[in-house]
């Protein structure tokens, strides 16, 4: 039967419709690539190199000379469809550059400020891919993990055993703060985010990559918002892994929202000490795991902010919240790591819950319970040289140090030394050329923090040295005097133990102290020669000794 007139317009004009949105793509405005460039341009200039220019454009967003470089891009409402961020990430804080000719960075505070601020919609909000060219970027691994102390208290609020366990668990993974979390919650529902989960290649080696697969890439495939398996698998033996954005319907959903609160720059300071306020009087399990929120939130309102009537008043509400105080206390009190402990407790003071002396008895008090039970080690010790400044006598020491020093423990003796005991310093300097390595550790640790300074101490020490009978105790003590600045004498006794070692090892660690030495205060010539007639076989092919002859020879 024939087509009817209207039934042929019909379907032409159906077909009409069906050829436009089929064009459609091709016809759409270009997607936009932002590129955040602190290090080599390598990556941006391949993406650059192989999208047509018809179909995508290219924003770079850090401006040259300019600090609040992202705050301006920002302001600019660039909409981007995918953003590629190259720079160094090793230590997961922020990016950076080893190039002389830069000096910008991005920190992944500034990141977070900025997604949780909503003040930054163009750049992150409308991203249907990121590419984090830096190592570590997409690491799993927790940076920040559960205490027994929370295990502890689960069970005291009557969780078994094993429930305590599992929520414990649970705690650790919504609250591990891996930097591949991290980028979830900066980069919130973005499909798509590449990234290393260690090492990844230098620009100039991740720029072939990238040729190889942008050459063959099926066409729109970059700011699709759609995973590239090829991609993946390319990258694969240099770590690359890929992930999404953070979905409000998945636990840690709440994790985020609670750490905005701090950074989010459309709320009040005493709005956010009121959400302060609120998360203090949480299970203290949880207050826990955001305590480096709360650290990071209370050291930026300083004094002029705090003295502002409303933020004034809520720092008050605060401090007079008793029971919230208490259960505070009591938790931190119950800490394993001392680090942790002293942490809650320099927050409790920021809070007004502690007077300064009053923090300082807490922290007293974990110095002698330690000491008391005998687990004293390099973190206290570490916490105590912190605290204590050099040639000050912290008063409350008295008490504490007539007991630490009958225990004989060299780390005892050193955390008082750190707090300004004289007695127990003496006791220190002694350990350096102890037989135990666990004492002569102790002594390094405290050494860094407070360098002898009296000429007759190091030559006590170096003379020492010379006498101690284990070698590997001696190389141990060596390094510890490597760290002080050493006078003429000290060097020459020193050198003097050269010939007299029985152990290469030992050689080789006072040629490291001799060569980073001020060798105008050395006989070099006679050096020179003692260490040519007097070296022990190397085992391994050239060392530092025969580096230190060559700086004598060209001195």
């Amino acid at each position: 039967m024939p087509f009817s007139t209207s039934l042929f317009r019909s379907l032409a004009a159906a077909g009409a419709c069906l050829a436009a949105a089929l064009s459609w793509p091709a016809a759409a405005a270009p997607r936009t690539i932002c590129t955040i460039t602190v290090n080599s341009p390598d990556e941006k200039d391949t993406f650059r190199r192989n999208l047509p220019p018809g179909d995508y454009q290219f924003v770079e967003l850090v401006e040259r000379g300019r600090k609040d470089w992202l705050a301006s891009a920002c302001q600019q409402r660039v909409q981007c469809d995918a953003l590629v961020i190259s720079g160094h990430f090793d230590g997961g804080e922020e990016f950076y550059t080893d190039r002389l000719d830069a000096s910008e960075y991005l920190t992944v505070e500034e990141m977070e400020r900025a997604s949780c601020s909503d003040s930054c919609p163009g750049v992150f909000s409308q991203l249907k891919e990121v590419y984090l060219f830096g190592c570590n970027t997409l690491k799993p691994e927790a940076r920040q993990t559960v205490g027994d102390e929370i295990v502890r208290s689960l069970q005291r609020s009557g969780l078994s055993p094993a429930d305590a366990a599992r929520v414990s668990t649970l705690l650790g993974e919504r609250h591990a703060e891996s930097n591949r979390d991290r980028m979830r919650h900066i980069f919130k529902d973005v499909p798509v985010i590449y990234g290393f989960s260690s090492k990844a290649p230098l620009g100039r080696y991740a720029g072939p990559l990238l040729d190889r697969y942008l050459q063959t890439a099926p066409a729109g495939q970059i700011g699709s918002g759609q995973v590239s398996n090829k991609l993946v698998e390319l990258f694969a033996p240099v770590s690359m892994t890929v992930t999404s954005g953070l979905k409000d319907s998945e636990p840690q959903a709440r994790v985020r929202a609670d750490t905005c609160r701090f950074l989010d720059e459309r709320l009040t300071p005493e709005k956010k000490v009121a959400s302060l306020h609120e998360m203090l009087k949480r299970d203290m399990t949880e207050v826990r795991m955001l305590l480096g929120h709360m650290e990071r939130f209370t050291a930026s309102i300083g004094p002029v902010q705090r003295s502002v009537p409303k933020t004034a008043a809520a720092f008050a509400a605060l401090a007079g919240d008793t029971g919230a105080r208490k259960r505070y206390l009591e938790f931190a009190r119950d800490a394993d790591e001392p680090s942790v402990r002293t942490r809650m407790m320099a927050l409790a003071a920021n809070v007004g819950w502690l007077t300064p002396a009053q923090e300082q008895a807490e922290f007293m008090d974990m110095i002698a319970e330690r000491v008391n039970r005998g687990t004293l080690g390099r973190d206290e010790v570490d916490l105590a040289c912190t605290r204590g400044r050099a040639g000050e006598r912290e008063s409350s020491l008295a008490p504490l140090a007539a007991t630490a020093l009958k225990t004989g423990k060299v780390a005892a003796a050193a955390a008082l030394a750190c707090l300004g005991s004289t007695e127990a310093h003496a006791q220190v300097v002694r350990a350096v050329t102890a037989a135990s390595a666990d004492d002569i550790a102790i002594a390094q640790t405290y050494l860094r923090r407070r360098p002898l300074a009296n000429d007759g101490e190091l030559r006590a020490v170096a003379s020492g040295i010379g006498r101690m009978t284990s070698p590997d105790a001696q190389v141990r003590a060596l390094e510890s005097l490597a760290q002080q600045r050493l006078d003429a004498e000290s060097l020459r006794e020193i050198a003097r133990q050269f010939p007299l070692a029985k152990s290469v090892d030992v050689q080789r660690a006072i040629a490291r102290i001799l060569i980073r030495a001020d060798r105008s205060l050395l006989a070099r010539t006679e050096l020179t020669r003692t260490l040519k007639e007097s070296r022990l076989r190397s085992p391994d092919g050239e060392d530092v000794i025969d580096a230190l002859i060559r700086v004598l020879q060209a001195s």
